[in-house]
């Protein structure tokens, strides 16, 4: 019998949890964490690309984190910085464009400096879409893009009966960013904690016990595995059929007929 063929996602949200509780395992500090986390990132964005994905998303900086220590801030800010300077070559030679995600508000200036150099040196790549996110959060997004929309329908540039989800989006950090197929979140936690929550409603979400320096190409792969397991129907309505009986379903009511319908 041959082997089902795998579907690999086209777009890769990731919530690169767990670098704190990895670094208190090993008794570092949690810079230590965000160090070993940063690394395990773009190993997985070489290995994504070799698998066939073209798209990562990467929640590098919420608007939430600035309640973290001082102290912490700093050195993420300053890291990011760093990152962002030491990995753009090797970004720009392996085909990736990079693009920022999200809000200027708060940001070191060195910080908004450095993702704006990446962005126009990488600007023709098209192998792949590396989305940063800094300083974004999903409802912030959504905010604001609701706020320019009102803006614009005040002076008559847009209809307000005429609005559509094409028009909001238009509004969006990142209007040409595809939807999430696959929203990945290491450590353990089951929750998106605010990332992309207009991109990602269809996604496919995969929760994996494993703190996020863990991380692996082959661990990766298992999770697009997973998605490439799901039945993906976006809202519609099932048939399946028992005997001379059909019966139809809808996913989102009957969720227990999966185990009916769906093998």
């Amino acid at each position: 019998m041959s082997k089902k063929k795998i579907e690999v996602p086209n777009h890769i949200a990731v919530v690169m949890d767990g670098n704190g509780r990895w670094a208190k395992q090993r008794g570092l500090p949690r810079t230590a964490g965000h160090e070993a986390g940063e690394k395990v990132l773009f190993e997985l964005v070489e290995a994504a690309m070799g698998f066939g994905v073209k798209e990562m998303s990467a929640y590098a900086f919420s608007t939430e984190n600035w309640k973290r220590t001082p102290e912490e801030v700093k050195f993420l800010m300053g890291y990011s910085r760093e990152s962002l300077r030491n990995r753009r070559d090797r970004l720009h030679e392996l085909g990736v464009k990079v693009n920022w995600v999200g809000r200027p508000q708060r940001l070191w200036k060195s910080v908004i400096e450095e993702l704006q150099e990446a962005e126009e040196l990488t600007a023709k790549n098209k192998k792949f879409t590396l989305n940063m996110c800094v300083n974004y959060g999903g409802r912030a997004e959504i905010i604001d893009a609701a706020a320019e929309l009102a803006k614009d329908v005040k002076r008559g540039k847009v209809k307000a009966d005429s609005i559509t989800e094409k028009t909001f989006e238009k509004y969006l950090y990142s209007p040409k960013m595809s939807d999430v197929d696959l929203f990945l979140r290491s450590s353990g936690e089951q929750r998106t904690s605010n990332f992309l929550p207009w991109q990602a409603t269809y996604a496919e979400f995969v929760f994996m016990d494993v703190l996020w320096p863990d991380m692996t190409p082959a661990q990766l792969w298992k999770a697009i595995e997973e998605y490439s397991e799901r039945d993906r129907r976006f809202g519609k309505k099932v048939i399946a059929s028992i005997g001379k009986v059909r019966i139809v379903v809808a996913r989102r009511e009957f969720p227990a007929a999966r185990k009916l319908c769906w093998k």
